[in-house]
């Protein structure tokens, strides 16, 4: 047998009641009202165009690196495999922005006479693309020497944007040509400066993302010399560690990503796989 017993409630506690029943209603009617003026500014404002972004598609480095963006001028250095991550950008980069690309072709600097569009070419038959697909969707510009390089993208690289409407521009071993003997330290430190000064304001003022390969290189004054000036004005650094038993991604520096370290092992997936 249950016995209930009935109490009158205080004046005390029915004001206190009313009260707390009439703070919600006023908070609920200001929430309310708060969303409506929201959505009419939101309808008042003009639309703006969705920001660039541009993914790796592997998940061991984009829970590290999520994306680079537009204005972004990068730096992928460390193992000969960065011309693999590279590959990878150059061909993603053809896609729909909803699946990770830019929708864009892509101009690639080729600053060495190296193997990376070949590795380009390789990666979309990976992806079973037609290699000559892909061929047309890269502009391709060669610079062997410090000099060539330095007249292409101070006087050049702005112009075969407009022409080509890139949204991403590779250029491949950017350090090669300043490491040989027909150009002296202080001579390269002064072009190679320039360059990586142009290059960061570039991509900013552009919107667009522009990523340079460093593979590894012979550690000696003038290496270290130009890497310290890449440090220095690259916005995002990503290194590649490949040894005989591991493989990491790193992130060295980030306007604003958290920086760490990954393992990285690669993946078979295809581009639009997620």
């Amino acid at each position: 047998m249950f016995i209930f017993t009935f109490t009158d409630p205080s004046p005390v506690g029915i004001g206190c009641f009313f009260d707390d029943l009439n703070r919600r209603k006023r908070r609920n009617w200001f929430c309310e009202l708060t969303m409506q003026k929201l959505i009419t500014m939101q309808k008042l404002m003009p639309q703006t165009t969705t920001k660039l972004r541009l993914t790796f598609n592997m998940s061991y480095i984009d829970e590290l690196f999520p994306a680079f963006q537009a204005g972004d001028f990068a730096v992928l250095y460390g193992s000969q495999n960065v011309t693999f991550l590279a590959a990878q950008l150059c061909v993603r980069a053809h896609l729909p922005a909803e699946q990770g690309g830019l929708e864009s072709k892509v101009l690639f600097v080729d600053a060495a006479n190296s193997s990376s569009l070949s590795s380009i070419l390789q990666v979309a038959e990976q992806h079973q693309m037609e290699p000559r697909k892909m061929q047309e969707q890269i502009q391709t510009l060669r610079a062997y020497t410090a000099y060539r390089l330095h007249s292409l993208i101070v006087e050049k690289l702005e112009q075969a944007i407009k022409t080509s409407g890139a949204k991403l521009v590779v250029i491949s071993d950017v350090m090669r040509p300043f490491l040989t003997e027909n150009i002296d330290d202080q001579e390269a430190r002064t072009a190679y400066n320039q360059i990586m000064n142009y290059l960061s304001n570039f991509a900013k003022k552009q919107g667009i993302i522009i990523i340079a390969t460093n593979p590894a290189q012979e550690n000696n004054a003038r290496s270290r010399m130009l890497q310290e000036i890449t440090a220095a004005k690259a916005g995002v650094i990503l290194r590649y560690t490949k040894t005989q038993y591991t493989s990491d991604i790193e992130l060295e520096k980030h306007p604003s990503y958290m920086l760490g370290i990954m393992d990285f092992k690669p993946e078979t997936k295809t581009l639009t796989d997620y």
